[in-house]
């Protein structure tokens, strides 16, 4: 089993700042990409930002130059700096990793956490 648990959500005013964490727990070996998706609602879950292991990134037209990706391989995390926020950042955001290798030999494609709330608000 893997466990991705989201941190750092919440309320901020246009302009400002976030950074979101997401720590990748269980018998982990390694984790191809990680990364972030979001959801506002009655709109489809989005690609924001991925970064695979050797740390080539991909970014969403809509946060390129303001939103920064991260992560830190030995301990299998991946955080999200998040700068100059719009109103239409605001959405659930979801950390996702894939082809994590576990130690006992098995592949796991496609975990999401449960999601952290981004509210982008005066």
């Amino acid at each position: 089993q893997v466990q991705l648990v989201e941190s750092g959500g919440g309320l901020v005013q246009p302009g400002g700042s976030l950074r979101l964490s997401c720590a990748a727990s269980g018998s982990i070996v390694s984790i191809h990409v990680m990364g972030w998706y979001r959801q506002a609602p009655g709109k489809q879950r989005e690609l924001v930002a991925t970064i695979r292991t050797a740390g080539m990134t991909t970014y969403a037209d809509s946060v390129k130059g303001r939103f920064i990706i991260s992560r830190d391989n030995a301990k299998n995390t991946v955080a999200l700096q998040m700068n100059s926020l719009r109103p239409e950042d605001t959405a659930v955001y979801y950390c996702y990793a894939d082809r994590v290798r576990l130690n006992n030999g098995v592949i796991r494609f496609d975990d999401w956490g449960q999601g952290t709330q981004v509210t982008v608000s005066s």
